[in-house]
């Protein structure tokens, strides 16, 4: 199947933050119809789009297995997970769905020969990791969520050598983005104080001043996801996760940066369990290996990001 015709696409997990923008810039590059996307829960969001929805477990392997054949799937884009702060509350839950999930994906495209999107996570990395993680950097992190996504990647990486299964995967930074609201995230932050500004609220946030993070709008996340995807198979060098070049500002940063342009915007900082999550991570990640294999830039930097985050929000609520 992977082998012959155009496209046809299954998103799993499609109504999370990156799923949604992904839906998107799938449908405007290949078409609506080449797009089938699932979630567990039910909605009628995808309407205006005009994609496919279809309700789907992914630990539910026959039912999977089901739409990847009558819908003739030869790109997967796996991205249905339990995310950090959320997985911490319960780890059993976290590691069923984020690795029995990825292992049926995998198992399924030996059988149907179908390309894979997984993606990784700079939760991959621990407090080992200081300053700037390189794509080689010690991988101990400290959250079920990274245990998982270390794990997702070594699947990937003997998927690939001994199934031959073509798997492709980014580390993914804090995405920002203003279409949704993320789901769960220790980076949640970065996205929850756009919409206090613009909505003339004070915002509190749950991580110090001076935490600093691996950042990246949501367009630069989707145009890297997309590029890999596209890239031959025999230029890449790397399965489970390419670390990406990406934004690294405080927290302390990214409120003055609003400022700017909303100087009547209060913020306040009261750091809760996920300081520990944050503090675990590194400050940015070296993008060089994906800038070799398959030519990837970063476009927005913070003044850009921060100036159409504000610009969309303003939009959005008249």
């Amino acid at each position: 199947m992977g082998q012959t015709g155009g496209r046809r696409i299954l998103v799993t997990g499609a109504l999370g933050q990156i799923g949604m923008e992904l839906l998107e810039a799938l449908s405007a590059r290949y078409g609506r119809d080449s797009i089938i996307a699932t979630d567990i829960r039910e909605t009628d969001k995808l309407e205006n789009l005009g994609i496919k929805f279809h309700k789907l477990d992914v630990l539910d392997k026959v039912e999977l297995e089901n739409l990847i054949k009558d819908f003739e799937v030869n790109e997967v884009y796996h991205l249905a997970a339990l995310l950090s702060a959320s997985g911490e509350k319960n780890p059993e839950l976290c590691w069923k769905i984020n690795m029995d999930g990825l292992v049926n994906i995998c198992e399924l495209s030996r059988e149907y020969k179908f390309r894979i999107f997984a993606p990784s996570s700079i939760a991959v990395f621990g407090s080992d990791v200081r300053g700037v993680a390189s794509q080689n950097s010690p991988l101990n992190p400290a959250t079920i969520y990274g245990i998982t996504k270390v794990s997702g990647e070594l699947l990937a990486e003997y998927y690939h050598a001994t199934h031959d299964v073509d798997i492709r995967g980014l580390r993914y930074p804090g995405l920002i983005s203003w279409k949704v609201m993320p789901g769960g995230g220790t980076t949640d932050y970065a996205v929850e104080i756009f919409h206090a500004a613009v909505s003339g609220e004070k915002y509190t946030c749950f991580v110090n001043e001076k935490t600093t993070l691996p950042m990246m709008y949501m367009d630069d996340a989707i145009r890297a996801t997309i590029e890999l995807m596209e890239a031959p198979s025999e230029k890449l060098t790397v399965r489970g996760g390419y670390n990406l070049d990406c934004l690294s500002f405080t927290a302390e940063e990214l409120y003055s940066a609003i400022k700017q342009s909303i100087p009547t915007f209060e913020c306040d900082f009261k750091p809760d369990h996920r300081q520990e999550y944050a503090d675990s991570w590194p400050d940015s990640t070296d993008g060089t290996k994906a800038k070799i294999d398959w030519g990837y830039r970063i476009k927005y930097d913070l003044k850009s990001m921060c100036s159409v985050m504000i610009k969309s929000l303003r939009q959005d609520v008249q």
